[in-house]
């Protein structure tokens, strides 16, 4: 009888918040994953129940080094997501971007295997336009302190689409919106993971500005969902396409509602807003609609119900420090040293 072998999959950044539930989701679909993270904010513990599933390895591996394994799909996940972590090293984000995207592109062409980008609604900056589609191109500030990121991925999908017109291959570029949900840091400086973090421990709930800025946020099980049925779509539908929750709140209300879903007496306060930080941000996702059939099903207060159950455990684990989880030292690159999955 034939063999039935499993498509064998790549996922960078693969221990990190949204790569940890994806290489969930491609084994409960059958496939092989190679998970690759530098565990400079991935941390092993987000990955540690998948170590001993036959069909799941993890290579410690830095993506700005060539990396040389076969596959049949690409996930290009690396690169730290939150300001905290970003601006940390912001030469080594903006290489994780750039360079990271040279070095991956160079093994989808040489495999001939198809290729997702992680890409960012910050591409769109601080946006003119409400919500964003598209064929925005974007409001960003080239030299501010988020630059490192903005940039950084705005230049990989310029390589993304210039291997594509010059290599006829095959792309895929999502533009991710606000993700929340399990396994996020709780020092990763997101307001959703600062507010639950404040609200258990009784400590003030800190805003920025006003308040009355606004976000959409989509909960994690429905972004991964996204990139999948993106990757698995016909190789014509390249993206970029908008991945995120349209429905919008202020951070007032999302302070309010954590309050009151922690049942904490914490109080709200308010700081001065930090340079560049955008005053809206709201994903048009008619194109995923119409191409991918996708839309999030998870409303905002059921999905923070969860991640604030979350973060309970992991303050009870932890006794109250949340002293696991990424470091935020640099780390420096790994030509390719294999942790067994045992």
């Amino acid at each position: 009888m034939p063999y039935n072998l499993a498509e064998r999959i790549l996922v960078t950044g693969g221990s990190g918040f949204l790569g940890s539930h994806l290489c969930e989701r491609l084994l409960a679909s059958g496939a092989e994953v190679l998970c690759v993270d530098n565990f400079f904010t991935g941390t092993r513990s987000n990955v540690e129940h998948l170590l001993d599933h036959h069909r799941f390895e993890l290579l410690r591996h830095d993506v700005t080094f060539p990396l040389y394994v076969e596959v049949d799909q690409i996930y290009n996940l690396a690169c730290p997501a939150s300001p905290v972590h970003y601006q940390h090293d912001p030469v080594q984000t903006t290489k994780t971007s750039v360079i990271g995207a040279i070095n991956m592109l160079g093994l989808a062409k040489r495999l001939k295997v198809k290729i997702l980008q992680a890409s960012t609604s910050e591409i769109y900056g601080d946006p003119s336009t409400h919500p964003q589609t598209e064929e925005y191109w974007g409001n960003v500030n080239p030299i501010g302190p988020r630059s490192c990121y903005d940039e950084g991925k705005r230049c990989a999908e310029t390589l993304f689409f210039d291997y594509r017109r010059q290599h006829g291959m095959p792309i895929k570029v999502a533009r991710i919106f606000n993700t929340y949900g399990p396994r996020m840091h709780p020092n990763d400086g997101r307001v959703v993971s600062n507010f639950i973090v404040q609200a258990l421990r009784g400590q003030d709930i800190t805003i920025y500005g006003d308040g009355l800025q606004s976000r959409a946020f989509c909960y994690v099980d429905d972004l991964i969902d996204g990139l999948v049925r993106l990757m698995q779509s016909p190789d014509e539908v390249t993206g970029p396409l908008n991945l995120g929750n349209p429905h919008e709140i202020t951070m007032r209300e999302l302070a309010e509602l954590t309050i009151e879903l922690t049942g904490s007496h914490s109080k709200i306060v308010h700081r001065p807003l930090p340079q560049d930080d955008p005053r809206q941000r709201q994903p048009d996702i008619s194109r995923a609609n119409a191409l991918l059939g996708w839309a999030p099903r998870t409303a905002i207060r059921q999905g923070l119900a969860r991640t604030v159950a979350y973060f309970e455990g992991l303050l009870t684990d932890s006794g109250g420090r949340f002293a696991h989880g990424p470091s935020t030292r640099p780390h420096a690159g790994s030509q390719g040293l294999a942790i067994p999955a045992t």
